[in-house]
């Protein structure tokens, strides 16, 4: 019901870094993160999307206040903040962990393609 949280707040975070540090993330000297921090704030941002809108299928948010159906119980706050524990944030470390994998053999695959071709 709130595991979307985490990586919002994470996409969002990731966006105000990548806005603030523009300059540093295009220079070709940059770290194979930093180069490929705009894959990660697109994976992040379309996850939280989608994540969203799955629970609003599933009646667990909804446009009225207090939003998240849990909240309507006592002791619904509690499950919400367990559940962004225990959910959300393992899967935005995966999410996270794949990402650098990925941008670690991105890097090495352009640094041998560069090599290959002098």
């Amino acid at each position: 019901m709130a595991c979307f949280v985490v990586p919002l707040v994470q996409a969002i975070a990731t966006s105000v870094y990548r806005k603030k540090n523009e300059k540093s993330i295009a220079s070709p000297d940059s770290s194979p993160f930093k180069h490929q921090l705009p894959a990660l704030e697109k994976m992040l941002w379309g996850g939280s999307i989608m994540l969203i809108v799955d629970h609003i299928i599933n009646g667990e948010l909804t446009w009225r206040f207090p939003f998240f159906t849990a909240l309507d119980q006592v002791g619904g706050g509690a499950v919400m903040l367990k559940e962004m524990l225990t959910v959300g944030v393992p899967m935005s470390l995966a999410l996270t962990a794949v990402w650098a994998l990925w941008a670690i053999m991105k890097s090495k695959k352009e640094s041998i393609h560069i090599q290959t071709n002098n």
